[in-house]
Parts: C-alpha cells; structure tokens; sequence
C-alpha cells in the first residue's frame, strides 16, 4: 500500500506543480500586459499634450490679424512686408491645421488600441481568478455543452467587445466628424465678414453635416438603450425598432412577424433584438435600400428572423477576410453563438442582403402533428 501512496502522492505533486505553473504564467502575463498598458497610456497622455499645443498654436495664428498692435503701429506701411507676412501665417495656418487633422485621428486609433489593451488585461486577471479558485464549473470539454458560468464569461466578454467596437465607431463617425466641424466654423468667423455669400455656403454644408451625424448619435443611443423588451415584448421592441429607421430614413420597411415568442428565453429574446437592430444599422448605412423586409416565423428548424433588402449588396467572402475589423456582422455572429444559435448572410454585390438568425427552439409549437 505504501508504494502505492507513494506514486499517487508524486502524480499529485506533479499536477499541483502543473496547476501552479499555469497559475504563475497567466498571472506573469497579466502584470506584462499592465505594464505595457501603463507605458501605452502614458505615450497617449504625451500625443495628447502634443495635441492640445499644436491646438493653442493654432488659436494664437487664428487670433493674429486682430491684435490691436498690427494695426495701431506709427510706422510707415510696408504693403510688400504685410503680404509676406500674411503669406507667412496662412502657410503656417495650414500646416498646423493639417497636424492637428492628423493627430486628432492618430488619437482616435490609440484610444481604441489602449482599449483593446484594458480588456485584454481583464480578461486575463478573469483567468487567474478561475485558475486561482480552482472552480471545475469553469470548465467545459471542447464541442461539449457550455455551463452557465461559461456562457457567463462569454457574455462579459461579448459585452466588453460591443463597448469597444461602439467607441471605435463613435470615434470614426460623430467625434471625428465634431472635429472637422470646429475647423469649418472657424474657417466661416474668419470670412463671415470679406465673403459672406461663401459663408452661407459654408453654414448650408456644416448644417448637412451636423444633422446627418446627430442621426448617427440618435442610432447609438439606440443601440446603448434600447426598448425595454419586459415592457414592449419582443415584437414590440422591434416594431420600435422599424419605426426609428423608417422616421429616420424613409426606407420603406414591411413587417411581418408571425412566429409567437414565448417559445423564446430572455436571453434569446435579447439576442434576436440586437441582430434585428444591428441588420436594420447596416441597411441605414451601408445598403442604400429603396425596401427591406424583417419578418419572423416558428417551423420544423426552430424559431427565425430574417432581415432582407434591396440594397447593393457585397462579396460576403472578401468582408469575411477582413475579419475582426468587421464590427456589424462580428457583434451579431458572436451574440447568435452566445445563445447556440445559427446566424448566416446571403449576399452578391448589386444583388440585396439577407440576414438569417435561427434559434432551435425544439418541435415548433402550433404545427399540426402528421
């Protein structure tokens, strides 16, 4: 018996070495990516002093022509030197300008970057504390059923990716749009006052451009709150839905809903949400759509919804190869998986789009048995 022990004993400590070198390595990798999202965070903090320099810098080359001591001087006027003078600040203005555009965007991608760094480093921490506490639940087998905390983590992490994909979309569309605003109302004090026919032109172009973009920010809020599903019911939320876009839009949208959803769990009732809001965005802004079509229906297959349009359609192979830079269809591939689900587009450019999400929900309720 004793030899016996013995061996166990040594297999034992030869697991619980195993376990803690796995422990040592997650946590070694935890507190390198910390520390590599310190320095990044701090190299951010430079560009953005450099920003704001280059910023004031502008504002003081913007503000020259109306210091009071360029034109109260007793000094004879020097026409020549005043031009090149001029020549000098607009060279000046523009060169500036120019480093502010680019820097403002390199901004943007830093701070999406430094994002994906925080989460990364979340994720993981997350790690260790499952490996630290030793919790068997944690675990599933590959292709086998997910557990509730798996799924749990899961939908962390997909709500963590959502929050970053909003912000990186937030950053290419209205913040970088607000920017370019600045620069133009800028641009319009400085002629309001030489050309004011220009300048009207310039306010009809920044009042297009701003209404477009707070069309953007309303389709965010939208995204950010949604109908509350517990009030308006899954159909609903996505009438709510439909009706946003078509006010917004003017698309014409048929609805036709005619699977129940109480055969749906919450969580399923959620997803199939998101997908309709997420297919309807990518109408608004990618299809050009004069029809689209979000219809449900309950059969052998399960529970589905499909998103249909008109609109100009696109190589579903080569958006597929651009991979995780595809935010839209990544956010709906991954919420349909969360939930088990299969979630597929049908495509060909000039030729409309189709998104299909099929929820297996069991024999479909209300069929007639054969």
């Amino acid at each position: 018996m004793e030899p016996a022990r013995a061996g166990t004993d040594a297999r034992d400590s030869r697991f619980d070495g195993l376990h803690a070198e796995a422990k040592a390595a997650v946590g070694y990798s935890a507190n390198t990516l910390r520390s590599v999202r310190e320095r990044y965070r701090e190299a951010y903090s430079e560009s953005l002093g450099r920003w704001q320099a280059l910023r004031d810098e502008l504002d003081v080359v913007d503000r020259g022509p109306l210091d009071a001591g360029r034109t109260t001087s007793t000094a004879p006027v020097d026409r020549a030197a005043d031009a090149a003078e001029a020549g000098a600040d607009d060279a000046r203005r523009r060169t500036l300008r120019g480093d502010v555009e680019i820097l403002t965007a390199d901004l943007g991608d830093h701070q999406a970057e430094l994002a994906k760094l925080e989460l990364a480093e979340r994720t993981l921490e997350r790690t260790w504390l499952f490996l630290e506490r030793g919790d068997a639940t944690l675990l599933t087998e590959v292709g086998g059923p997910a557990t509730a905390a798996d799924v749990q983590m899961r939908i962390v992490e997909a709500q963590e990716a959502e929050r970053s994909r909003l912000a990186q979309e937030i950053h290419d569309g209205p913040a970088q749009a607000l920017s370019n605003t600045i620069f133009q109302v800028e641009y319009i004090e400085r002629i309001i006052d030489s050309d004011p026919m220009l300048a009207r032109t310039e306010l009809h172009f920044l009042r297009e451009l701003l209404r477009r973009e707070l069309g953007d920010v309303r389709a965010f809020i939208s995204q950010l709150r949604p109908p509350m599903l517990d009030q308006l019911g899954l159909d609903g939320a996505i009438t709510d839905s439909v009706q946003f876009m078509q006010t917004l839009t003017g698309v014409d949208i048929v609805l036709e809903l005619a699977a129940p959803t109480d055969v749906l769990t919450d969580g399923q009732r959620t997803v199939a949400l998101r997908v309709a809001q997420e297919a309807l965005q990518n109408v608004r802004k990618h299809a050009a759509a004069t029809h689209v079509l979000v219809a449900t229906r309950l059969d052998r297959d399960g529970w589905s919804l499909e998103v249909r349009d008109d609109g100009r359609g696109f190589d579903v192979g080569a958006v597929a190869a651009r991979g995780r830079r595809n935010f839209g269809l990544q956010f709906m591939r991954e919420r349909a998986e969360l939930i088990g689900a299969h979630f597929d587009v049908r495509s060909r450019p000039d030729g409309g789009t189709v998104v299909h999400l099929a929820i297996p929900t069991g024999p479909a309720t209300g069929e007639e048995s054969s």
